[in-house]
């Protein structure tokens, strides 16, 4: 009986190292594949929302914002930054696709009523754009009223407003 474990034992140190082997191999076929790369802003937006609106669970007056990620290591955590600095809000988003990419760069707000929510967020030339996760506040405001959207033009920090 003790042969045997030990043959088992060697047995099952062979069958251990195969499935080592296989999600080893699964990781390195994944580094190399181009795989779909997650929305990211490039540089900070700069927008001049001319009306009052939404972003996350923060209600943010009419004027001029830059929005940016908030750490590198997580792109789905954006900041919207008053220009004079006095306001500040966190929002999350996922990615989203585009079905053209856009010819500039531009937030889209859902507007229901007379309410505005930053929905996404579009840079000239991506496929791909930044969907912001909709708030409770806008989920129950949603139910209430019939949504249409305003699309206003942003701009990359350190370019010329149009």
């Amino acid at each position: 009986m003790f042969t045997e474990t030990v043959g088992n034992s060697h047995a099952g140190h062979r069958v251990a190292r195969r499935h080592y082997l296989l999600p080893l191999l699964i990781a390195l076929a994944f580094a190399f594949y181009p795989n779909k790369a997650q929305a990211q802003l490039v540089g900070d937006l700069v927008v001049n929302v001319p009306f009052q609106f939404h972003a996350g669970n923060a209600k943010l007056p009419a004027g001029e914002y830059r929005i940016h990620v908030l750490d590198d290591s997580n792109p789905m955590v954006m900041e919207i930054t008053s220009a004079d600095g006095s306001t500040s809000a966190l929002f999350q988003v996922r990615d989203t696709d585009v079905n053209a990419a856009p010819g500039k760069d531009e937030l889209v707000f859902n507007k229901y009523g007379n309410r505005y929510f930053l929905a996404k967020l579009f840079q000239e030339g991506s496929d791909q754009g930044s969907q912001v996760i909709a708030s409770n506040y806008e989920k129950t405001v949603s139910q209430e009223a019939t949504e249409t959207q305003e699309h206003v033009p942003a701009r990359r920090q350190g370019q010329p407003a149009n």
